[in-house]
């Protein structure tokens, strides 16, 4: 995603490369223990303006080339360190070699640091994996093994508009009449006065505004929007200007879905907030809305770099991806089904049932009276009681 990978970040006082310590400030040397004060910039992340973005028309300081290797399995492009020739998709576990291509694309603008140790993320993974019973046992173990898992930090891009929405529809008010209806009784059907709401509909139109800020939206296809979906909330009050010390030890993914696809899937999540505020603005008991015509004004965007851990499994020749939230441990997963616990599962619910209406035989339980309304209900030791008001039969009579 970044050059930064290209990038070494030698220790000051021995020279080995250094990597981020997950949740502090500073990087750290695995050698000599020598910290690193990360220097922060404490200035807003710049937004920059959509309709110059997507008319290139972006100034060449927020514009950055760099080498990227493309997964031909799920798509990812991936960067690694200058001497990394051939590794595993972080995504996929597919065998990635680099490319020699460039890539240019936006700057990052913000950064979520990692805040989920490597160590709290395979807990958190392998807890997942232990509620899931028809789990395969070799993908609990593969979790309780603690396997090493990728720190990859994901493109996402983040869109702010303000907009003011005119519409046309219809107000529905309930209202009551009375009026009579024929009924099923005992006795047959029967003529009975009840109230049956009505809906009185009136034409509406009217204007309304909202301004959406950071509205976001993964620029990933490796990762499914329905996965990205499932590990939100992300703290993005917590997001810092892009600093490139942030990805020591770190991979970054470059962005696959372009500025303008990343808004129009950001455009279909404001065009429901903006109907359902279309809705509360026409009022009433229901709502009818016929047309929405939205203009959206000083649309801004900004590039960001949000913090993942992946791991990647294969069974029976199919890969099954991992990911956990690098902020919050929280996990989305695909994991296989164990075709054997299934059976097993169906075979010992069937003993069970088998044992659960044996025991009730045997006990005599299941003696089953029939009433005079068609219904079926216990014995009782009273021979004068009548269920449901019917005639009662005992057995043997």
């Amino acid at each position: 995603m970044s050059e930064a990978l290209n990038q070494q970040f030698p220790c000051a006082q021995c020279g080995a490369d250094l990597r981020y310590a997950v949740g502090t400030e500073h990087l750290v040397c695995d050698y000599c223990s020598h910290e690193n004060i990360i220097d922060i910039e404490h200035t807003p992340i710049q937004e920059l303006d959509f309709r110059q973005g997507v008319a290139d028309q972006i100034s060449t300081e927020q514009l950055e080339t760099t080498q990227v290797a493309k997964c031909t399995t799920c798509g990812a492009q991936v960067q690694f360190e200058a001497n990394i020739h051939a590794d595993a998709c972080p995504f996929c576990a597919s065998v990635l070699v680099t490319d020699t291509g460039a890539h240019r694309h936006f700057k990052p603008a913000g950064i979520l640091p990692f805040a989920v140790t490597q160590r709290d993320a395979q807990q958190s993974l392998s807890k997942w994996l232990g509620s899931r019973w028809f789990a395969p046992s070799g993908l609990k173990k593969y979790a309780r093994a603690g396997q090493e898992l990728n720190g990859i930090y994901t493109p996402y891009w983040t869109f702010d508009a303000d907009t003011t929405s005119s519409y046309r529809g219809q107000r529905g008010d309930v209202y009551y009449v009375d009026r009579y209806v024929t009924v099923m009784t005992d006795k047959g059907p029967r003529r009975q006065l009840q109230r049956v709401p009505q809906i009185k509909w009136t034409r509406a139109a009217g204007r309304v505004r909202r301004f959406f800020d950071d509205v976001l939206v993964i620029a990933s296809k490796a990762l499914p929007s329905h996965a990205a979906d499932a590990l939100e909330p992300w703290d993005l009050h917590a997001m810092v200007p892009y600093t490139e010390s942030y990805l020591a030890g770190f991979r970054a993914e470059a962005y696959t879905i372009d500025l303008r696809d990343g808004f129009a899937a950001a455009r279909g999540e404001m065009d429901l907030q903006i109907r359902r505020d279309v809705r509360f603005d026409i009022g009433g008991d229901q709502q009818r809305v016929e047309s929405v015509d939205t203009d959206f004004g000083d649309v801004t965007f900004k590039h960001v770099l949000l913090p993942l851990w992946i791991a990647a499994y294969k069974y029976r020749d199919k890969t099954y991806r991992f990911v956990i939230n690098g902020r919050n441990g929280r996990v989305y997963g695909e994991r296989p089904y164990s075709a054997w616990k299934i059976i097993a599962a169906v075979i010992f619910g069937a003993i069970a049932m088998a044992v659960f209406l044996g025991a009730l035989y045997a006990s005599g339980a299941l003696d089953q009276v029939v009433v005079g309304n068609g219904q079926f209900a216990f014995p009782t030791n009273d021979p004068f009681f009548i269920p449901g008001g019917g005639q009662y039969y005992p057995r043997g009579y």
